[in-house]
């Protein structure tokens, strides 16, 4: 799905489900070459290191999104997150969901034998000094957008078009690479379905429609 047209479904989303139309959701979506920016300072646009020339001739765009964080790359092989949860009445405490989601994301990696952590000071999910997957959310009166973005079958050379999140002295890694062998993607997204139902005890609706799910 081409990045604005995900940040607009994600909008519609979240005033439904404020509006009480749809229950709480998880997108799951792979992205064409796409650059992303966050909010703070200029959004991480000093930290794309590629000329405009040079974006426009790899067909990487450019969009600024509104979540937290700094500069980050999106494309074919990764996957990406988008929760629209309801955080209210019990759980209003953004560190809590930043670190659910990475707890979320360190399960899943487990499930596939590689062992994952956090890195005191920094958001996301690393494996030494690499990171696995990053985390970028907005919260609008405590109902969740944005989300993460793990690193499945990802080509790691786009990540040298830009600094990683502003941190320039850690690299990136997928599962593909720590594995040394193939990874499908559905496998890993049973896994993040299940492990965001555990870590935010939420069940999936089977054969239903959207707007018949309760959170």
């Amino acid at each position: 799905m081409p990045y604005g047209e995900a940040l607009a479904l994600q909008r519609a989303l979240v005033d439904q489900r404020r509006a009480g139309q749809v229950g709480d959701l998880l997108l799951l979506v792979e992205h064409p070459h796409v650059i992303t920016l966050g909010v703070r300072g200029d959004g991480g646009r000093s930290h794309i290191l590629a000329s405009e020339e040079v974006l426009v001739s790899g067909g990487v765009e450019v969009h600024e999104t509104g979540r937290g964080g700094d500069v980050t790359y999106h494309g074919p092989g990764q996957l990406v997150g988008y929760p629209i949860i309801d955080l209210s009445p019990d759980r209003c405490d953004v560190h809590r969901y930043v670190r659910d989601l990475e707890e979320v994301l360190i399960r899943t990696a487990s499930d596939f034998g590689i062992q994952a952590d956090r890195i005191q000071g920094l958001t996301g999910v690393w494996v030494g000094r690499e990171k696995l997957a990053a985390i970028g959310v907005r919260l609008s009166r405590w109902i969740t957008s944005h989300g993460f973005a793990l690193n499945v079958a990802t080509d790691l050379d786009y990540f040298n078009l830009i600094v990683p999140c502003g941190i320039a002295d850690r690299g990136v890694t997928s599962l593909e690479r720590l594995l040394g062998r193939p990874v499908a993607t559905d496998a890993v997204e049973e896994r993040i379905v299940t492990h965001v139902c555990g870590v935010f005890d939420r069940t999936t609706c089977q054969n239903e429609p959207v707007s018949s799910c309760a959170g």
